[in-house]
């Protein structure tokens, strides 16, 4: 690993453990301390949590399988998740302020019943095999050649699904992102990255899985790029 990646991994951990962990704690809850950015920063994350709910209800004996929510965040999906039934769930995050957080709402909501493992980790250290890998919104912090190792490193972790989402490169989400629309915020203290699908779809292809479902999520200052995987048997 670079010094260079070091240093701004480095960045977003301490990042997400304090003022970046205040931020976005807020914005992934109910509270009214939000601006219009990011009021809508949360509409649009809330269709993609609601989108991966909605594709894991279909799966058959889903309360047998065992999940991974990669970058949970403050539990947004591992909440859904464990209110489907599911019994064996890890949640990780790089920041141990995310997992705290996480743990304590799902505790206060009853919801510990069965198998839940929480571990800080960063998403290339995570090990362990599961049936159905999860990483939403994580990528952003990846530049494009990192993030397609990070896909093949999640596709080793998974038996049977891969669901990931990510902030799609476009030409013109390219020129907003470079004149401060698309990220907007009060820190600028790690960087923003948009990544080409294409690459994000031939990393998962080279591991032995296909799309089976893609969509694009857009609210106001939120753009997200959803794509389901399978494994190929």
């Amino acid at each position: 690993m670079t010094s260079n990646k070091i240093i701004e991994k480095s960045e977003v951990r301490e990042y997400f453990n304090g003022t970046g962990f205040e931020r976005w704690n807020k914005i992934y809850s109910k509270s009214d301390e939000i601006n219009t950015v990011q009021k809508n920063i949360r509409k649009g994350h809330q269709k993609t949590v609601d989108d991966v709910v909605s594709y894991i209800k279909n799966y058959p004996e889903l309360t047998k399988k065992s999940y991974c929510d990669a970058g949970c965040g403050v539990g947004s999906l591992s909440i859904p998740l464990l209110r489907l039934g599911i019994k064996e769930l890890q949640v990780s995050d790089i920041s141990s302020e995310m997992i705290k957080e996480t743990k304590k709402r799902i505790h206060e909501l009853g919801l510990s019943q069965g198998k839940v493992k929480y571990e800080v980790c960063d998403l290339e250290k995570l090990k362990g095999l599961f049936d159905v890998v999860v990483c939403l919104d994580v990528f952003i912090h990846y530049p494009q050649p990192v993030a397609e190792e990070m896909v093949q490193h999640l596709c080793d972790l998974s038996k049977e699904k891969l669901i990931v989402s990510f902030a799609p490169y476009t030409p013109v989400l390219a020129v907003l992102k470079n004149i401060g629309k698309l990220f907007p915020g009060p820190s600028k203290t790690t960087r923003a990255y948009t990544l080409k699908e294409k690459g994000i779809i031939n990393a998962a292809k080279e591991r032995g899985f296909k799309v089976v479902k893609k969509k694009l999520n857009q609210a106001p200052f939120y753009f997200s790029k959803l794509i389901e995987f399978e494994k190929i048997n």
